[in-house]
């Protein structure tokens, strides 16, 4: 079954929920795949210019949010959430691509970035 909300050939989310007491957002996908996210991954990996950059290069490394949380789950017409954080962070857009994308690469973006907290010495907490 395809979704209505496909994007550049990747199934919408069929249902998203948030965890609250294990700051988890669970993501099920209209192809049958799941996915949960801790909010630190969500935070640190967000899709906004602030975390981004704005070209080749720029990322931001985010240190200390071991323990953030999402406060509020906010639809963007038909393709996206705005995720807002405990810590004042509401910038990035959450399209379903960009959730499917991490959904395939986390780990490798999670090792990264603690690689990346490690060369500058910081931390999550």
């Amino acid at each position: 079954m395809t979704s209505a909300f496909e994007h550049a050939g990747r199934p919408a989310p069929s249902e998203i929920r948030y965890k609250s007491a294990l700051r988890i957002l669970e993501v099920d996908f209209a192809d049958g795949m799941k996915s949960n996210f801790t909010a630190e991954f969500l935070r640190v990996m967000s899709p906004s210019a602030e975390v981004q950059g704005h070209g080749p290069g720029q990322r931001v490394v985010v240190p200390g949010k071991r323990m953030v949380a999402i406060s509020a789950i906010e639809p963007v017409g038909t393709y996206a959430v705005r995720l807002k954080f405990d810590d004042g962070h509401d910038t990035g857009l959450y399209s379903w691509d960009y959730f499917y994308s991490q959904m395939l690469e986390r780990d490798a973006l999670w090792e990264r970035y603690l690689r990346d907290l490690g060369e500058r010495q910081q931390g999550r907490d």
